[in-house]
């Protein structure tokens, strides 16, 4: 049902009347609201059926924006021509709704302040004191200290602090470069044979010194130098000779720095 309205300036439809106020084509200050509910209540006593809830509320909704705007443009510190910008360009259902889910908002936080307050009424602050015979003596912070300790302490934190100095001489510092192990491992490879990596590192007792000889042997194969094997896993690793002759470029060895 299309409720009709019938004003000294408007006669049509009320959700039309709701749309050109909203669109600045009718002032609401020239509508009479009061005609328009007393209209309605009339509809509603001859009315021969029930009418639907939802148009009923459509209608209801309707009503309350109009009054609410209304009442905007009566009261003083605005502008008679600026009418309500929020209703402006929105949905009366989604107004309905904006407003519903702002008053559960408010709602939701007054219920926990309303919790809040319950909970701090069964509280009770002690109001007394402690014990006599749990009276705590704070202890006296300047006990002990004379003149005498404050100027030993004063002189103690203005004197000169020593430079903090490294000592290294307890630090042994290995020459052994990958370069030079490669030069000599290409002059002893050739007349060892196979031999694994075990039997070449025998009698190196220097950590360093083995993995730079590993180093080396990884650069020689890479050259093209040997040849490197394991039978399995973890097995030992063999080494072959298998270059030539020809002059190793040590050049061509990284020097691994760093």
């Amino acid at each position: 049902m299309t409720f009709v309205v019938t004003t000294p300036s408007f006669t049509g439809p009320i959700e039309l009347l709701l749309q050109l106020i909203s669109t600045r084509e009718k002032d609401i200050l020239d509508v009479p609201l009061g005609p328009i509910v007393d209209e309605f209540v009339l509809v509603l006593r001859d009315a021969a059926r029930s009418i639907d809830v939802e148009e009923l509320s459509e209608f209801l909704l309707v009503a309350a924006i109009l009054l609410e705007m209304k009442s905007h443009a009566l009261l003083p510190g605005k502008a008679e021509s600026d009418p309500d910008e929020e209703f402006i360009g929105w949905e009366e259902r989604d107004v309905l709704l904006a407003r519903l889910l702002e008053l559960r908002t408010y709602s939701g936080a007054s219920d926990s302040f309303v919790a809040l307050f319950e909970r701090a009424a069964r509280s009770y602050p002690r109001l007394a004191g402690l014990n006599e015979g749990f009276d705590v003596t704070p202890p006296d912070l300047l006990q002990g200290v004379t003149p005498e300790s404050l100027a030993m302490a004063y002189l103690k934190g203005i004197e000169e602090k020593p430079v903090p100095v490294v000592r290294l001489h307890h630090v042994t510092v290995d020459a052994v470069t990958v370069a030079e192990t490669v030069a000599s491992l290409a002059q002893r490879l050739p007349s060892l044979g196979r031999i694994t990596f075990r039997n070449l590192v025998m009698g190196l007792d220097a950590r360093i010194e083995i993995i730079v000889h590993f180093l080396a042997l990884l650069e020689l194969c890479k050259l093209g130098r040997i040849d490197l094997g394991q039978g399995e896993t973890f097995g030992e690793v063999e080494i072959e000779w298998v270059g030539d002759d020809s002059r190793l470029e040590i050049g061509m060895v990284d020097t691994y720095e760093g």
